[in-house]
């Protein structure tokens, strides 16, 4: 188990250079967008980061993250642990204009001033990493299958639909 906390700034360039592995906890609770989306969180994230050169000499970030969050059950909107489990590959630019060069493999993440804050890296890979709907089991959810009819089950009608076109045939019929 990680214990040691992942810096929130770094030197890429540097790290990609040297071929650096950095690996870490990141606290869910200081990811704002992360808490809007989901909500609150607590907890850590585990976090692996691989910077190097791959052999056209771009520079790379290859990433793993794993954290546990808890969101709403789309049926009775009580919480229920879910795991996050991620793998990227990012590539450094300095500007859109080289972003859009690279390979598909990439993403890119821009890096100004040869700095990088990881906070936002890694809180986006969180929010693109979260299920879009979330269910618990029906035998542990809150909310049974027959809370969930809302009103009575519609007629079924056994008459053929109406013609849309019927309108335009009532005007003909006037002229």
């Amino acid at each position: 188990m990680m214990t040691t906390r992942l810096p929130t700034q770094v030197e890429p360039y540097r790290l990609a250079a040297s071929g650096q592995r950095l690996e870490g906890l990141v606290s869910l609770a200081a990811m704002p967008r992360l808490a809007e989306e989901a909500g609150a969180q607590q907890g850590d994230c585990e976090v692996t980061l691989q910077f190097g050169l791959d052999a056209q000499g771009r520079r790379y970030i290859e990433g793993w993250l794993e954290a546990g969050v808890q969101l709403a059950c789309r049926r009775c909107l009580e919480p229920m642990p879910v795991a996050i489990d991620s793998h990227w590959l990012l590539g450094m630019v300095t500007s859109d204009s080289l972003a859009a060069k690279l390979p598909g493999d990439y993403e890119p993440v821009l890096v100004e001033d040869e700095q990088l804050n990881l906070l936002p890296v890694l809180e986006d890979e969180i929010i693109l990493s979260l299920p879009q709907v979330v269910y618990h089991d029906e035998a542990h959810c809150a909310v049974s299958r027959d809370q969930l009819v809302s009103g009575d089950a519609a007629e079924v009608s056994q008459s053929a639909p109406a013609s849309p076109f019927d309108v335009l045939r009532t005007l003909k019929d006037k002229h």
